[in-house]
């Protein structure tokens, strides 16, 4: 039996990546809403300001072009916005208000830099098409990720395999936060481009919370 999450416990779907990427980062913004800024999500940041758009569709053939569309998911207990979701004539489909034919939905996500050796983006698209899914009652098999260094769009399917990550990843996000607890510091060679490095302090080791820490150093 499948949990439907409440308004109340809908977590952000921009999340997934930071989870998939470093638990304690995700902890540190969703837990402790701790946020530094670098280069790195800065360039980001202003790449998503340039895709959204709010209430902007436009066609190009058989293809509608959506930007900032809300989403949600009340399996993965889930809520965002994506960047832009095409939808495209599909005979398939579903209808569309004031649009003739049938149309396909298609979420692309737009990332600054190329693509990552882990799959932290494309859980991310995966969760969104699954979003699209349940608000649309429509299957959504692939998504595209666009990167601002290549200028190029990489292709993902959402197989069985990819699903079952995004949902262990989810049911893993509500646990943590549930619990409210930060984990432990690991340092690796990912800590240089984390935004949080400076905060997060990960050659120390600490089990400690930011939050703790900074208590302790000011009194």
């Amino acid at each position: 039996m499948s949990i439907s999450y409440p308004d109340s416990d809908l977590l952000m779907l921009s999340g997934i990546q930071h989870f998939a990427f470093c638990r304690r980062q995700w902890a540190l913004i969703h837990i402790e809403q701790q946020w530094q800024e670098n280069v790195l999500t800065f360039s980001g940041r202003e790449m998503h300001e340039r895709a959204d758009d709010p209430f902007f569709t436009e066609a190009r053939g058989a293809v509608l072009v959506t930007r900032s569309l809300p989403l949600v998911s009340r399996t993965l207990g889930l809520y965002g916005v994506a960047d832009v979701v095409e939808f495209h004539r599909d005979e398939t489909g579903i209808v569309l208000k004031d649009r003739p034919g049938r149309w396909r939905s298609y979420p692309v996500e737009y990332k600054y830099g190329q693509p990552k050796i882990d799959d932290r983006d494309i859980v991310q698209l995966c969760a969104q098409g699954i979003c699209l899914a349940e608000m649309f009652g429509t299957p959504v098999a692939t998504g595209d990720l666009f990167y601002g260094r290549t200028r190029r769009r990489q292709p993902v399917e959402f197989d069985d395999s990819l699903r079952n990550r995004v949902r262990e990843l989810t049911a893993g996000m509500h646990e943590l936060f549930e619990k409210g607890v930060t984990p432990s510091a690991e340092y690796s060679a990912a800590c240089k481009s984390c935004s949080l490095v400076e905060i997060c302090l990960p050659k120390t080791g600490s089990r400690r919370s930011v939050r703790r820490y900074l208590d302790e150093a000011l009194r």
